[in-house]
């Protein structure tokens, strides 16, 4: 194994820094910088997922970001809306509130000092399929997608079912869940806010199990978030890592100079 102690580019790290959203939420974020990326502004990477980076990433968060900010990314750690100290209520997974909080996040990332305008997103598992839906709504400022372990159709190759049987994630993925949705925000980060964040969460975010068994069979829930269903919408370069069905319909590439893919077009 090799072990890489010195970077190209010193790095700085912004603990809690709050994105504000059209309707007034803000969405928490962890952010890695290189130290001179305000006077000389780099891409940036965004993650966007609700597993709580203030504990249940933390430790993976720093070793990934840190590593790509020394490399010359700003790299943004997102928490989605009712997870974390992010405010409001997570009621589901890829719902269009979602889709369009990532959206905001991505044009407020690309509107730093620190930023060059372009941004790109990568993700793992919930983080690769946010990835692939925002860029289904092709954001101007989104250039690349790294989306590992994810699909383009919820119903056909997801957690819940498969070739129209219900799969043991499906309950399991509820019950993980709804212990993260269940966990307060951290008052050392959002203050005396926090005991009312957290009573909106219980009384708001419920049994995602319901949901997703009311819905055995495909219909317009599974198509929303399937990009299946308009591949043609994703217009930015994208890597896929660990889905092979989708990367055989979607316009890949294997890269990741996020620049570059900007000077394409």
């Amino acid at each position: 194994m090799k072990f890489v102690e010195h970077f190209p580019h010193k790095v700085k790290m912004h603990e809690h820094v709050e994105i504000p959203m059209p309707d007034g939420c803000h969405l928490a974020a962890r952010i890695w910088l290189p130290e001179t990326a305000e006077q000389q502004p780099v891409p940036a990477i965004l993650e966007y997922i609700p597993y709580r980076k203030r504990d249940m990433t933390r430790l993976r968060d720093s070793i990934t970001h840190p590593y790509l900010a020394g490399h010359g990314y700003a790299c943004v750690r997102v928490d989605l809306r009712g997870s974390g100290e992010s405010g409001g209520v997570l009621v589901d997974q890829y719902r269009q509130q979602e889709l369009d909080d990532g959206v905001a996040a991505i044009r407020w990332i690309s509107e730093q000092p620190w930023c060059d305008g372009s941004v790109g997103m990568m993700g793992i598992s919930w983080g690769g399929f946010n990835a692939l839906q925002i860029a289904s709504l092709a954001p101007p400022q989104l250039k690349a997608v790294v989306s590992a372990c994810s699909t383009d159709d919820l119903y056909l190759d997801n957690m819940h079912y498969m070739g129209g049987c219900l799969l043991t994630d499906n309950l399991s993925e509820a019950t993980t869940m709804f212990s993260v949705n269940t966990c307060p925000p951290d008052p050392a980060l959002v203050g005396e806010r926090w005991r009312d964040m957290w009573m909106e969460r219980l009384r708001g975010s419920g049994l995602w199990l319901d949901t997703w068994l009311r819905h055995q069979y495909r219909d317009h829930y599974w198509e929303h978030g399937s990009v299946s269903q308009r591949y043609e919408a994703v217009q930015c370069p994208v890597m896929l890592v660990g889905a092979g069905r989708t990367a055989t319909r979607i316009r890949f590439s294997a890269c990741w100079n996020i620049s570059g893919c900007r000077a394409r077009g």
